[in-house]
């Protein structure tokens, strides 16, 4: 092994080939958090277009029949999600959307 195994050098006789070919490979990036707690960031996310699918058929089927009658509740806690993101579009028809939180563009495309 002349060179040295591995990647044996690439701050010394190697460093050539690690700055040609492989910049940033040695160093740090950003900021250190000590203690992370991955519970205290969980937020699992679903996009508007896919709201429709936590929703059983009948109800599905009623908010299209009924006009003046209830307004169908998606609420996306219970299926497991915390988040609601703004992709795709969401049917004309109105309904309440309960979440913990709302993107910006969800919020506008709900309301």
């Amino acid at each position: 092994h002349p060179g040295g195994r591995g990647n044996a050098g690439g701050q010394h006789h190697h460093r050539l080939n690690f700055d040609k070919f492989h910049p940033g490979y040695f160093g740090k990036v950003g900021m250190r958090h000590f203690h992370y707690l991955k519970n205290q960031h969980h937020c699992p996310t679903i996009n508007l277009d896919r709201l429709w699918t936590l929703v059983s058929k009948e109800t599905r089927q009623n908010a299209t029949k009924d006009r003046n009658g209830k307004l169908p509740v998606i609420d996306v806690t219970k299926a497991g999600f915390f988040k609601v993101l703004g992709k795709g579009r969401l049917p004309d028809r109105p309904v309440i959307v309960r979440a913990r939180y709302f993107s910006k563009i969800a919020e506008q495309k709900i309301l």
